[in-house]
């Protein structure tokens, strides 16, 4: 099964045909397609091309199903013997893609 490593948002993700992902938001609309340029290594079937640091020629493809909001990370604030305390939350804005074909 081919296999790809790609990195988009500053982070790295290992993704088939077929994977579903939730990634860093991305400013296209729901149900259009996303092409990931930057491949770093490409595997399956006993053999593997690593790039360097891009491997040259490949990109995935994907399809976008949703823009959603994260879970919610509660940022707390607090100075001992000082009565300050501030509680708040933050939801990050993330892209659900579809991975529908491997290029190498």
């Amino acid at each position: 099964m081919h296999y790809a490593i790609i990195e988009t948002g500053g982070k790295q993700y290992r993704v088939a045909v077929g994977d579903t992902l939730a990634i860093e938001k991305l400013s296209v609309e729901s149900g259009s397609d996303v092409t990931f340029e930057r491949v770093l290594m490409v595997g399956g079937d006993g053999s593997a091309r690593v790039g360097t640091p891009l491997v040259a020629g490949a990109s995935v493809q994907g399809q976008v199903t949703d823009q959603f909001r994260g879970p919610k990370i509660v940022v707390f604030k607090f100075k001992p013997k000082k009565r300050y305390r501030r509680r708040t939350g933050h939801r990050q804005a993330q892209t659900r893609v579809a991975i529908t074909a491997i290029n190498a």
